[in-house]
């Protein structure tokens, strides 16, 4: 693992692979760099792979008290560190940070947001006190448990698919970054979209989203196509939010598909 130093003094790790043109990967919540391990052999063919470990996870370091703002600098602090324009993929959390961190350098060449959970007006159904129990089990040690109430509760990650990522070497780094989900969520649930903050964004951008996803998902997308000027959004048929494990080939076709095509 290599690192950069972000604003704040707190070291930020990378796993560097590949060939080619350089690209950043953010993953989300209750993850680490691990999580894109199953299609970095096909990514790595097309790009030099930078697979960060966003703070309080991995090998990155941490700081409280906790705001996003700090991921945001956390992913500039990277981009900024590499020679050549970057090409940036966030899934989930990771996608709000990149979006904000898009805007703080000119390093980018082209950007790809995998359903940010940007609050909209389609409200999230979940149970009031899914943040409190899960804070609960974390008290007494019980990570498992708490990721559970994430997934099944809160990020609506249908069993059959949380069984799949349970059969994964990831699954171990899920649990490990359980005690970073709370102070995640509490961060969603505050973030504000300006969507004229982006109206003047000459970075050609990537939507993807599930075709089976809950609706909240759609309606971030939606409102970042009408905000970020040169975006398209993409739906993956018979996905929802994990589609890099549920359908990996479709997944890299759209990705390395975007991000290779002679357009800019």
């Amino acid at each position: 693992m290599e690192r950069v130093i972000s604003k704040d003094g707190i070291p930020i790790a990378y796993e560097r692979r590949g060939e080619g043109p350089p690209l950043v990967l953010i993953h989300g919540a209750a993850a680490d760099h691990t999580r894109w391990t199953p299609i970095l052999p096909e990514l790595e063919e097309h790009f030099t792979v930078y697979a960060v470990d966003r703070r309080g996870r991995g090998q990155s370091g941490d700081l409280e008290p906790y705001t996003i703002e700090r991921e945001y600098e956390d992913v500039v602090a990277v981009v900024d560190s590499i020679p050549a324009p970057v090409n940036l993929l966030g899934h989930s959390y990771g996608a709000i940070c990149s979006l904000e961190a898009s805007l703080k350098t000119s390093h980018l060449r082209k950007l790809i947001l995998y359903e940010p959970p940007i609050p909209t007006d389609v409200k999230r159904h979940y149970p009031p006190d899914a943040v409190e129990r899960m804070n609960s089990y974390l008290r007494v040690g019980e990570r498992e448990k708490a990721l559970l109430i994430f997934l099944q509760e809160i990020a609506e990650i249908p069993q059959n698919e949380i069984n799949m990522l349970r059969s994964l070497p990831s699954w171990s780094s899920r649990v490990a970054a359980a005690h970073t989900i709370t102070r995640e969520e509490t961060s969603v649930r505050s973030y504000l979209l300006n969507p004229q903050r982006f109206s003047y964004s000459k970075t050609p951008t990537l939507l993807l989203l599930g075709g089976e996803s809950p609706s909240f998902y759609r309606a971030a997308i939606e409102i970042l196509k009408k905000s970020i000027p040169i975006s398209r959004m993409v739906m993956m048929p018979g996905q929802r939010h994990a589609a890099m494990d549920t359908a990996p080939e479709l997944f890299l076709s759209e990705v390395i598909g975007f991000l290779t095509e002679k357009n800019d």
